[in-house]
């Protein structure tokens, strides 16, 4: 049995921009796609000739070492058609693209990676990232100074560190090649895919037993549903183990679908880009709302970058710091405004053997407590009748000062007269006392 792989790839324009500048390829044993950097009317010319370049060494490999030498030597020659129509058509000067692409060989792949582009795997239906963003805030999250999640926000989230373009005669591209297996399934995309939907739905997606088409298809929708500020484009492909090897017809997406052809600038002699495809340039239109990608020019630059994300944390952590501070205030506000009005009650009990009057509640809060001493009498408790020193010891609530001095007073009549008081909660006695005991009979009707 053979192994064989069943691909698919798709591209959509998003919600927001007004051109693709996304390109995506699906051939017998290559699979890429590119994101196209540079403005309304260069992105696509050079995600489209990048991706047109490699797509000539989509065919048969010894080894997956020999396809990585061709992935290699493909990249490089791509960069130079960006650089040579950079210099046919200075309007595009600054032009670049993304390139993340796979090339399949027995159960291995080659892989080369630059820009912002990803490429996964799924395999026993775990998601794995297999590129790193050459990114400014992905290097941020290398370093620990920002956190992944930060990094989804980050207002220099779309600063690329590496692309292809006529920036770098010899981009530095990742290279290198994994083993694969019957039941992994490879999915390429741009970052108007992984950028707006999160890992946890693409893997889910990708998990469901159903055609890479489906798949991919699925992937956009998702894009789609979370406003796809960007392009998006998406490349799946599921390696088999088949008897058979079906025939692949190569698919272009994306601007590298588009019929191309360059216009020669006026009064300029051809040279030797004639023979290079281009693109009809699309007409200018209105600035997207989403910051395009950006390559920076030099080391002062990203110094530059580095201060300002240090100043963003400092301000971040001071607005923690303010706002911390604020809801402590607000908590020992509240705290000392019930304290406050703890101490608007009394009530009357036990103070060192005698009757005493307290300022606050009968409560604690950890080791505070919230009432103390207001005033103590000279009323033993000892020498009140035995069902108004279970009150004092119980407590009797007051609502002002007042009325717990008239409690005061009742318990000093009811201590010198030995006949009980009943007071209740609020102050007042009821004015009856408890039943006192009649005198006992003997069995013959007299007294002892």
């Amino acid at each position: 049995m053979a192994i064989v792989t069943v691909s698919a790839a798709v591209s959509h324009v998003g919600k927001i921009r007004s051109n693709n500048q996304d390109s995506g390829f699906a051939g017998e044993t290559l699979f890429a796609v590119a994101d196209g950097m540079g403005g309304h009317a260069g992105g696509d010319v050079a995600s489209a000739l990048a991706l047109k370049r490699l797509a000539e060494i989509d065919g048969h490999y010894n080894s997956a070492v020999d396809a990585e030498f061709a992935l290699q030597e493909a990249i490089v020659a791509a960069n130079a058609v960006l650089t040579e129509t950079v210099y046919e058509h200075p309007e595009l000067t600054g032009m670049g693209t993304t390139l993340s692409a796979l090339v399949r060989v027995g159960h291995s792949v080659a892989l080369a990676h630059i820009g912002d582009s990803r490429v996964y795997r799924l395999r026993d239906d775990v998601l794995t990232q297999i590129t790193i963003d050459h990114t400014f805030v992905q290097r941020l999250v290398d370093s620990g100074r920002i956190t992944p999640e930060e990094a989804k926000t980050h207002p220099r989230r779309s600063v690329l560190m590496r692309v292809l373009g006529d920036v770098d005669a010899a981009p530095e591209v990742d290279l290198q090649v994994m083993d694969t297996r019957p039941g992994d399934r490879w999915m390429l995309c741009s970052d108007g895919l992984s950028g707006v939907v999160e890992r946890d739905d693409i893997e889910k997606i990708l998990k469901n037993n159903i055609a890479p088409k489906d798949a991919a298809n699925a992937l956009i929708k998702e894009s789609l549903d979370h406003g796809a500020p960007d392009n998006v484009t998406v490349v799946v492909v599921d390696v088999h183990q088949s008897f058979e090897s079906p025939e692949a017809t190569p698919v272009m997406v994306g601007s590298a679908a588009q019929p191309i052809a360059f216009e020669k600038p006026a009064g300029r002699r051809p040279t030797r880009m004639t023979g290079i495809p281009g693109l009809r340039l699309h007409p200018r239109g209105p600035a997207s709302t989403e910051p395009s990608h950006f390559e920076p020019e030099s080391d002062d630059y990203l110094d530059e970058l580095i201060e300002e994300d240090r100043r963003r944390s400092r301000r971040r952590k001071v607005t923690w710091l303010v706002g911390v501070l604020v809801v402590l205030a607000l908590i020992a506000g509240g705290l000392y405004a019930g304290y406050r009005w703890t101490q608007t009650r009394y009530y009357v009990g036990e103070s060192n053997g005698t009757v005493a009057i307290f300022q606050g509640v009968q409560q604690t809060v950890g080791p505070m407590a919230l009432s103390h001493v207001f005033q103590e009498t000279d009323i033993p408790t000892d020498a009140l009748p035995p069902f108004n020193q279970r009150q004092v010891e119980n407590t009797i609530s007051a609502d002002s000062v007042t009325a717990a001095l008239e409690i005061v007073k009742r318990l000093s009549d009811a201590a010198a007269s030995g006949v009980a008081d009943s007071t209740d909660g609020d102050g007042t006695s009821t004015g009856t006392p408890p039943p006192t005991p009649g005198p006992t009979t003997t069995p013959n009707g007299t007294a002892p």
